[in-house]
């Protein structure tokens, strides 16, 4: 048998070149071209047994030629490469049939599996053409290989039924994953419900989620309609799942086994047609292990597990993210911020408890608090020192001061080559404290000059000189 055929089309020779002697190693023949015209004519003359492809080009973008070659060789796989490594690009790969998407740069043996797996596999994929509704803003924001990976999971999802288990910390975006299933999937048109089960008393989730008939308990005075109701035809979010009980538990499980329920004092089965995506997180094993949770319905829910990342194992998307902050909060009428190259550093060394969530409540601070264009790096200082500088508001002021000095020491100290002190050390240690110390002392108490001079045992006159020599921007409230 004559080895397959693969046609590579990338305008980027060096790209090609990598592909070419990769693939040939591999033992297939290999044609190149560097436009979709070309790769367009050899498609439709029937040659290549399967094409792998740059989305952009200089003649034509790739997504556009996608539906024409579904159109005339619905069973040519078609693998999509991509240095624009968004959702949405993942999103329309999957959308215009191509077999797989692979954000630039990638592993070469991972290409050369696909590529097995394609030609061994072939399937049949329908065109579904252009979408002309659909959304341009990113659901999801990061470049980093972690949401890559998410992004291809999401892609091969959008068009199924099959129950999702998202995993991750608080702050990781879960609720934001499930609704990208709903909004780019073949349910969209239908209702996107979210329960979250910590949020609802536990002696009302079977009602909440299933709906009651009148009189069904005390205070239950007319029928009312559940989640599951409400969701017909669409996507229920279930969000921490681990905090359902038992009972709520094992009717749920009804559901996924039957596809059908009854209402909290009803006697009729329903049938239902809705999408269930749960998140948690917590470790549903644990849970099972300790008898709060059950084992067959966790193996009902967890179809196709998803975990998403903490922050911190994705920081190199901390740029976008906070950009993106900070455009949503320019959106709702606070004024445009930027960082500077030290702010960024300091934000890329946080551990981010709180995740994804916590960078947005302090961009839209950041955004609100502090009048100055470019957020410099000793505001960063003290916003991430304690609570009580964050926040301008009670506490114990000294703490927070002496919390953002050792951090910025810290740092310092962290930057000289093999932790050796440079010659000048006291000299350069004054003058990288002073300015982050001041900030702090006049972020502590809402720009009072007065005040923030006697926190730090300094004349006024002294500190509004050191103010003005330099140039520390005073922070005021806007109450």
């Amino acid at each position: 048998m004559p080895p397959a055929n693969i046609l590579i089309a990338d305008d980027d020779g060096a790209i090609r070149t990598v592909l070419n002697q990769a693939l040939s190693r591999a033992g297939y023949d290999v044609r190149l071209t560097g436009n979709a015209a070309t790769l367009w004519r050899w498609v439709s003359q029937g040659e290549g047994d399967i094409v792998i492809t740059d989305v952009v080009m200089p003649d034509e973008n790739a997504f556009d030629l996608l539906p024409r070659i579904k159109k005339i060789r619905p069973n040519l796989p078609v693998i999509v490469m991509s240095a624009q490594n968004t959702f949405m690009t993942a999103v329309r790969a999957s959308e215009r049939g191509a077999y797989e998407y692979l954000p630039k740069p990638f592993d070469l043996k991972e290409l050369i599996a696909i590529v097995g797996r394609a030609l061994a596999e072939p399937k049949e994929r329908a065109a579904t053409g252009s979408d002309e509704n659909e959304c341009d803003s990113l659901p999801l924001i990061g470049r980093s290989p972690a949401m890559q990976e998410i992004y291809r999971v999401l892609a091969r999802l959008m068009q199924t039924d099959l129950t999702v288990m998202i995993s991750g910390e608080s702050g990781t975006g879960k609720e934001l994953v499930a609704r990208a299933l709903h909004d780019y999937g073949k349910r969209r048109n239908g209702p996107f419900v979210a329960v979250n089960m910590a949020a609802i008393p536990r002696d009302l989730i079977e009602s909440e989620l299933f709906g009651h008939e009148r009189g069904a308990f005390t205070g239950a005075n007319a029928r009312a309609s559940g989640r599951f109701e409400q969701a017909e035809g669409g996507t229920l979010f279930l969000d921490e799942i681990g905090d359902m009980p038992m009972e709520a538990q094992t009717r749920l499980l009804r559901v996924l086994q039957q596809g059908e329920y009854s209402t909290v004092g009803g006697r009729t089965a329903i049938k239902t047609d809705v999408r269930i995506v749960a998140a948690t997180n917590k470790d549903l094993r644990i849970l099972i292990q300790q008898g709060l949770f059950r084992e067959d319905l966790f193996f009902r829910l967890n179809v196709v597990p998803l975990r998403l990342p903490p922050l911190r194992e994705r920081i190199e998307d901390l740029p976008d993210l906070i950009r993106h902050f900070f455009v949503l909060a320019e959106r709702d009428g606070l004024p445009p911020k930027k960082l500077d190259t030290l702010a960024l550093e300091r934000l890329k060394r946080h551990r981010w408890p709180g995740n994804v969530r916590e960078l947005e409540n302090l961009a839209r601070r950041l955004a609100a608090l502090y009048p100055q264009d470019i957020i410099t790096g000793p505001v960063i200082d003290c916003e991430l020192a304690s609570p009580a500088v964050a926040s301008g508001i009670g506490g114990n002021s000294i703490n927070g001061l002496s919390g953002a000095v050792e951090m910025h020491l810290s740092s310092l100290f962290a930057s000289f080559p093999n932790g050796l002190p440079p010659p000048g050390l006291y000299h350069r240690v004054l003058r990288e404290i002073e300015v982050p110390l001041l900030t702090a002392a006049l972020t502590a108490t809402h720009g009072n000059q007065i005040r923030a001079a006697d926190l730090l045992g300094l004349n006024r006159n002294t500190l509004r000189k050191k103010i003005r020599d330099l140039d520390i921007q005073v922070y005021r409230s806007a109450g």
